[in-house]
């Protein structure tokens, strides 16, 4: 594959990995474009384009297989990786994640967790050892780290990143608030703002009948 595949393509890879699995669980084992795009929400044409982006997965005319699609689309996120995953800070949405968050569904496995309350550290959350941050570096580095999900104070962020970085992560999944990039060059990072999502859904909700679904 010898071309830039666009980041709205991407960030769409997810939601079909939700609505096949919806489908594999009704016990449905084949569908078309446009059946996916009905439930979707998106054309049949878009979801067509998107595919082809990886190959296809499919032949025109006869539909897609979902457990085929499904595992397809999920190599392509590379859902098969088994991403080793740490979380930096364990305040109340650290700790949510190292509790709730299904991260071996995506592909992942959550290591380790860091912080530098001495209530926190030498324990364990669920099955995951709290070590303090002083161990952080070592920590990735003798055990392969990819991914730091970072859950800390904004103002420690930066320098949170860039030791995770210059230790081996590839990969930032960052919560604080702050976006990150700029000085982390060669580096995978997805910056989440939970407040986004909110003030979007407060623009549909005022405006004159606008409506949007993901």
């Amino acid at each position: 594959m010898n071309y830039k595949i666009s980041n709205n393509v991407i960030k769409r890879l997810p939601r079909y990995i939700r609505y096949l699995d919806l489908l594999a669980s009704e016990g449905v084992q084949k569908v078309s474009s446009g059946e996916l795009g009905s439930i979707m929400g998106i054309t049949a044409s878009q979801i067509r384009q998107d595919l082809n982006c990886f190959g296809g997965f499919g032949q025109q005319g006869y539909g897609y297989n979902v457990a085929q699609l499904r595992d397809g689309i999920a190599a392509a996120l590379g859902m098969g990786d088994r991403l080793r995953a740490v979380i930096i800070g364990l305040g109340n949405l650290g700790k949510a994640l190292a509790l709730n968050f299904r991260f071996e569904e995506c592909g992942a496995e959550l290591v380790a967790a860091f912080d530098v309350d001495p209530d926190k550290v030498g324990k364990s959350i669920g099955a995951v050892p709290v070590l303090h941050v002083s161990e952080l570096e070592s920590f990735i580095r003798d055990n392969a780290v990819d991914v730091a999900v970072l859950t800390l104070p904004q103002s420690m962020a930066d320098g949170a990143a860039a030791c995770a970085v210059g230790a081996g992560v590839r990969g930032i999944w960052n919560f604080t608030g702050k976006d990150l990039g700029v000085e982390l060059p060669g580096t995978s990072i997805e910056n989440v703002h939970l407040s986004d999502s909110l003030l979007t859904l407060g623009y549909y909700l005022r405006s004159d009948g606008g409506k949007e679904t993901r």
